[in-house]
C-alpha cells in the first residue's frame, strides 16, 4: 500500500490514512493519518476530505478546529462521494460564530477554485 501511496495514488493514500487512523496493521498515528488523508484530499478524494473534517472536528492528533472541519466537510459534499449528511454539516455550522462561518465559507470557495474537478 505504501509504495502506491508514495507514488501519488489517492486511493492508496486514503487507505493508508485509514490504517494509521485506526491502527490497522500499523501503529495508530493520527499525524501520519492526516498526512496521507491530506495528500488524497488535495487530489479530490471525497472520502479523505470527509475524514479530515472529522479529525479536525474531534481534534484527533491535532488541535480541534471547527472552521477547518466545516471547510473539509463542505469540500467533501461538493465532490458528492462519501459526503457528510446535511445534518452533520448543519450541526458543525451552528457551532460556529458568524465570523468563523464566513471564514470557512471563504476557505472552501478558495480551495474549490484552486482545485477544479
Amino acid at each position: 500500500m505504501k509504495p502506491l501511496a508514495e507514488q501519488g495514488d489517492a486511493d492508496a493514500q486514503n487507505n493508508l490514512g485509514y490504517m494509521y487512523e485506526n491502527g490497522n496493521g500499523v501503529p495508530q498515528d493520527y499525524a501520519e493519518a492526516v498526512k496521507w488523508y491530506r495528500l488524497a484530499a488535495e487530489q479530490g478524494d471525497a472520502a479523505s476530505q470527509y475524514r479530515l473534517g472529522q479529525i479536525y472536528l474531534q481534534g484527533l492528533g491535532l488541535p480541534k478546529d471547527t472552521v477547518q472541519a466545516q471547510m473539509w466537510m463542505e469540500i467533501a459534499a461538493a465532490h458528492g462521494r462519501a459526503a457528510p449528511s446535511a445534518q452533520e454539516r448543519t450541526t458543525i455550522d451552528s457551532s460556529l460564530s458568524f465570523d468563523q462561518r464566513e471564514r470557512a465559507k471563504r476557505l472552501t470557495e478558495e480551495w474549490l477554485a484552486a482545485h477544479p474537478q
